[in-house]
Parts: structure tokens; C-alpha cells; sequence
């Protein structure tokens, strides 16, 4: 008996040590860690839908957010030139955009489908919009029809369908990780025009439990907050919440937008950046941008708009070395359909994910992220290099100045080190091949020679066959490379 209650005793001090009470201020909230499965996953998808999909409309203007056709019902109202111009032509002035709604009919959504080029694209964790800013919910949200004063869900509305749900269902069925993007405020949500206080108090709180209670998402990735201070949008209260009560409270991760000025101080959430350069590994990150310059699918772009497979491995490569994941965007049309060029770009990433992923999952940033050729080195701050970053451009042998040669990641005592192109001998610099260490190539049966010549490692790559590696971003794995 005696021995029973001490086991008892012992469980009881041993759930107190780790369970924690978070109040509702960012002192409190800032303690508790990142769930650790967001930096080993590495790599997720982003979808934008909604009743947006239906004129899949913008401009192309790189590094503009003209340039995001899920922007489409605010550039109307502001009579954005080119968008009204097309909107004229295409619709007549007097269409209104949730006259689009019934035309959201998703009647090609296949979610087991979409689940499955999920899991084969290699990605770890999936986020749906459950609404962007149009405030049109994917699941059965009671709050957005009776603050709308009309069907403004997809169950309710023309799909007649839980899309959220379902693919929720077909993701997990996958053993990938289901997440959602949850717009905070509404452009044009009567509510939000009229009491803002209100809004967050009687539509906002309760339609985020809902969600989060019914769904139970592994993250949510948080934006609209810029209008309000945190302190408005009662953020701290909310996320105490999601730590403390919410059924997914020891899982779930959350992004760093919950009020205007407030990303910095916010250590509890991970930090974003949006078709930019990213961050480095002194925080933890996440890029996120699409396929194309939009997030929802747009009509108006062409081939030549959206990313090379090359270049989408090659951008996951280089956010993996500086320590970020990589959330990577789709544009569904409003039929439900995953464009195929965007299938092939997933696939493509997938392929080589499949041969290669043990450099990218559960690594860690190496002492640096590049090696550099020798040169003048790139700027690396400003409003310039982060609007117009792009490792293509750095990884340019016939560039003016320094180029990345290679890029770094680690796994415990192993060095990984990616090749953006295949090079006959490679020179790894300030680098001896420790005792007991081995040069391999993932998935290849034939190793590389090596030779230390002077203060550098001399990796003859000349001895591979055709066919046997990926010649593009070509990982080399040194096994007990760091000591």
C-alpha cells in the first residue's frame, strides 16, 4: 500500500515539474517553448482558397502585393486601377463581390487527392486558410453567417461541404501535421466597421475556439492584426487559452502576428517573413511565400512567373542552412482543382526529398550556412536585399562579387554539405576530415575520393556514373564530420 501511494506521489510531483500555467501576459506566455516537431519538420504547404479562387484576378508586379489575387474584394473597393479595369470589363460595375459566391462551388475537391501530393511533395505539415480576409469561413462558422446577415461558410454557402474538414480528415490520414491561417480582423465584416470591441468580444474569440476546439490544429498561422495593438485584440488572453485549456495546448505552435508592433517581443511564437530573405538562426522562422507572386491562384500569371523546381529546392536548402522552414504556397481554382504546374513543381520537391531528406528534416544550422567563393561578399541588410533577395542570383558563378558554393546543415556529428550544381572536384575550405569520418553521397552506391590538401578537403566528385545522383543540389554527407 505504502509502496503504491509513493508511486502515486512520485507521478503527481513528476506532472507538476512539467505542466505549467501560462497567464495572459507576454512574460508569462514567453516561457513556454516551441514545440520541438516545427524546427525538425522543415518544410510545409500553404493554401490560400476561397471565394477568391473564382476571378483568380491580379496584376503581375513582382514583389508587390498588388501582385495577390486573394487581395481581390479590397482592391475593388479602393478602385485599384487595374483591378477595376478588368473587374468592368469582365463583371460590370455593378457586380458586387460576394456575388462571386455562388460560383465557389469546389465541385472537383478531391481532399485524398490533395492529401496525397502532400505527403509525396515531401512536406511534413499542412496550413489551409479557414478565411482570409473576406472573412468567408471553410468550415461551418455560425458567428460568420449571423455577422454577415447571409450563408458566409462553405457549408452553409454553395459548396454545401466542410472543405476544411475534409482535407483536415484526408491530411492526418496522411501522417502529415493540419494547421490553418485565421485572418483576425475582416475587411468589410459589418461588425468590424461598426464596433471593433465588439467584434473581437462576440464574433473573433468565439469563432478562434471554435475552430481551434473542433479542428485541433498543430499551428496556426495568425494574421490581420495590424490594425489593433495586441492589447485590443485581447492577443495575450487568447494564446493563454490555446496554452492552457484548448485541446491542443501542449502541440500546437502559432506565428508572430497577434497586434501591431508586437512581433518582437512575442518569443512564445515563431517569427515570418513573407516573399523575403528571411531571418537568420538566432530566432525561429518560417518563409513563406507561393509557387507564383500570389498566394490564391491567379490566371494572369504566366509561365514564366512562377519558380523552376530547381528553385524551389533550391530556396528549402537555403532557409534549411539558415536555420527556417520553408511554408510553400498553392492556389487551388475555385472548382477545387491544384493546378497541375504546381502538382509537378510539388512532385519535383518530393522526388528529390525522398533520395535527399536527411539533410533537410531535424537538422540543425552548421557553424555557417554557406561557403563562399572567394570575392567581395553580398550585402546582407536593408530594405533592398530583403525585397529583393533571391539565392538564384547568389548561387551565379559568373556574378559580380562572391558566390555561395555550397551549402551547410547538421545532424548530431554529421556535416551535410549541398552542392548547388555538380562541380568534378569540390574544395571544401578550413576543413580536416576528422578521424573516423566518411564522405558519402545519400542513396549512392559509389563514394567519392578525398584528400586533404593543405588546409582544405579535396572531394573528387569525377568517379559518379550518370544517373546516379541528382546533379543539382548534390548533398554530400560527411558521417562524425564535426568534432
Amino acid at each position: 500500500m505504502l509502496k503504491k501511494q509513493l508511486t502515486t506521489l512520485l507521478l503527481f510531483i513528476g506532472i507538476t515539474a512539467f505542466s505549467q500555467t501560462y497567464a495572459p501576459n507576454w512574460a508569462s506566455l514567453n516561457t513556454r517553448p516551441i514545440p520541438a516537431w516545427f524546427q525538425q519538420d522543415k518544410f510545409g504547404i500553404f493554401i490560400h482558397w476561397g471565394v477568391y479562387a473564382v476571378p483568380s484576378y491580379a496584376p503581375v508586379i513582382p514583389n508587390s502585393g498588388e501582385s495577390y489575387a486573394e487581395w481581390y474584394w479590397w482592391r475593388l473597393q479602393e478602385k485599384s486601377p487595374r483591378f477595376w479595369a478588368f473587374h468592368q470589363k469582365n463583371y460590370g460595375a455593378d457586380f458586387s463581390y460576394p456575388q462571386f459566391e455562388p460560383m465557389f462551388k469546389a465541385e472537383l475537391f478531391d481532399p485524398v487527392a490533395w492529401a496525397d501530393l502532400f505527403k509525396k511533395s515531401g512536406a511534413r505539415y499542412v496550413v489551409l486558410t479557414s478565411k482570409h480576409h473576406e472573412g468567408y469561413c471553410l468550415w461551418n462558422s455560425a458567428e460568420a453567417d449571423k455577422a454577415w446577415g447571409r450563408p458566409w461558410n462553405a457549408v452553409t454557402g454553395t459548396p454545401k461541404r466542410d472543405l476544411l474538414g475534409d482535407l483536415t480528415q484526408a491530411v492526418r490520414d496522411k501522417g502529415l501535421r493540419m494547421g490553418y491561417y485565421y485572418s483576425l480582423y475582416e475587411w468589410f465584416n459589418p461588425l468590424w466597421q461598426t464596433d471593433k470591441k465588439k467584434y473581437v468580444d462576440e464574433y473573433m474569440t468565439p469563432q478562434f475556439k471554435d475552430l481551434v476546439n473542433t479542428y485541433k490544429p498543430s499551428i496556426i498561422f495568425s494574421d490581420g492584426e495590424w490594425d489593433l495593438s495586441d492589447t485590443a485584440w485581447k492577443s495575450a488572453s487568447l494564446l493563454a487559452w490555446l496554452f492552457n485549456e484548448s485541446p491542443v495546448a501542449k502541440e500546437v505552435v502559432v506565428n508572430d502576428r497577434w497586434g501591431k508592433n508586437t512581433r518582437e517581443k512575442n518569443k512564445a511564437t515563431y517569427a515570418t517573413s513573407e516573399y523575403g530573405a528571411g531571418m537568420d538562426a538566432s530566432v525561429i522562422w518560417e518563409e513563406n511565400q507561393g509557387i507564383g507572386h500570389s498566394y490564391g491562384y491567379n490566371r494572369n500569371e504566366k509561365l514564366a512567373d512562377y519558380k523552376s523546381s530547381y528553385d524551389l529546392k533550391l530556396m528549402l536548402v537555403d532557409i534549411v542552412s539558415r536555420g527556417g522552414n520553408l511554408l510553400l504556397d498553392i492556389g487551388p481554382t475555385a472548382d477545387g482543382r491544384i493546378p497541375v504546374i504546381m502538382q509537378q513543381r510539388l512532385t519535383d520537391m518530393g522526388n528529390w526529398l525522398a533520395k535527399n531528406g536527411e539533410a533537410i528534416y531535424g537538422t540543425m544550422p552548421y557553424k555557417k550556412p554557406y561557403q563562399w567563393s572567394p570575392g567581395v561578399l553580398p550585402s546582407t541588410s536593408g530594405a533592398n536585399y530583403m525585397a529583393g533577395y533571391s539565392v538564384a542570383d547568389l548561387i551565379k558563378t559568373d556574378r559580380t562579387g562572391a558566390h555561395i558554393e555550397a551549402f551547410f546543415t547538421n545532424k548530431g556529428k554529421d556535416l551535410y554539405v549541398i552542392l548547388p550544381h555538380y562541380v568534378k572536384q569540390f574544395q571544401l575550405r578550413s576543413y580536416s576530415l576528422p578521424a573516423g569520418a566518411k564522405v558519402s553521397l545519400p542513396g549512392c552506391n559509389t563514394q567519392p575520393s578525398v584528400k586533404q590538401k593543405g588546409e582544405n578537403l579535396l572531394i573528387d566528385l569525377s568517379v559518379l556514373r550518370l544517373g546516379e545522383v541528382d546533379p543539382d543540389l548534390l548533398v554530400l554527407k560527411i558521417s562524425n564530420g564535426i568534432r
